[in-house]
């Protein structure tokens, strides 16, 4: 069974078989509690087909891939029968000689590098934490380069500098921004919002229009263009309110995948370094 296969079975088990399983925990939670404790572990395969054993370890893994409940017998029932399935397909695809087909064989190789390779990773980081020393120290740096303040703005960012000094213009003669933003904005992400940017921290945008932003009174427009590597913008600040920074226990997690990805990223660089490649 490859990764694309068993990914099928997990979405298939997730749809299909948990609502069952919520179902039937409702329904046994008036059977004693004592008989779930002295039921014994099921061992051995958990079917046979064609004389073919299916391990038990199989359907072990595709609950803990699911999330699903191991106690539940209707997502065992599932399982068991997912893994039924993919096995006699498995066979007839053997028997009919799909599996030795070019593509197939393609597939099956990058399924299993990539299978390895997330197992590789997943070691390297437990091998290598993230210690709550580093997330405090990320934390520290984040909330010291955040500011107290965040803003909401529009802009219109355009391709020349005469066209972001002929919209000033015509703002100021009493064009509307939002209109002039929808027609004339190349940021496709903010045009249809009349250049509508929300609420941000001026670290999220480059220093030299943040600079520009941060200067600004509340319904203002800067005088002149503002250039970036993508462009000119015209920007107009709508408001400013006060920051409050998340406290350590709400962004730990986040904080943590971040730093684990930096980890993983620098030792693939090295590793791409170490290895020959023609």
């Amino acid at each position: 069974m490859n990764t694309t296969q068993l990914r099928a079975a997990l979405l298939t088990l997730a749809a299909l078989s948990l609502p069952c399983a919520l179902q039937a925990q409702d329904a046994s939670k008036a059977a004693p509690a004592a008989a779930a404790k002295d039921a014994k572990p099921a061992t051995g395969p958990v079917a046979t087909v064609n004389g073919v054993a299916i391990p038990r370890s199989r359907a072990e893994a595709l609950l803990r891939m699911s999330g699903a409940q191991a106690n539940n017998e209707q997502v065992q029932s599932a399982v068991k029968q997912r893994l039924v399935d993919l096995e006699v397909l498995s066979q007839e695809a053997t028997k009919g000689g799909v599996a030795k087909n070019a593509d197939v064989q393609i597939q099956l190789e990058l399924s299993r590098q990539q299978v390895l390779a997330n197992a590789y990773m997943g070691d390297y980081i437990r091998r290598n934490p993230v210690s709550d020393a580093d997330v405090q120290s990320e934390y520290d740096k984040a909330k010291a380069g955040s500011g107290t303040r965040e803003y909401h703005a529009r802009h219109i960012l355009v391709t020349t500098e005469e066209e972001a000094n002929k919209l000033i213009a015509d703002i100021k003669k009493g064009g509307k921004f939002d209109d002039l933003a929808k027609a004339q904005s190349k940021d496709t992400g903010t045009k249809e919002r009349g250049g509508d940017l929300g609420w941000s921290l001026p670290s999220n945008y480059e220093k030299v229009f943040a600079d520009a932003m941060v200067k600004l009174e509340k319904g203002k427009l800067t005088d002149a263009p503002v250039r970036t590597r993508f462009g000119f913008h015209v920007i107009r600040l709508e408001d400013v309110r006060e920051f409050k920074f998340p406290a350590l226990t709400e962004v730990k997690a986040q904080i943590q995948q971040q730093l684990s990805q930096r980890k993983l990223d620098e030792h693939m660089k090295g590793l791409r370094s170490k290895a020959k490649v023609d």
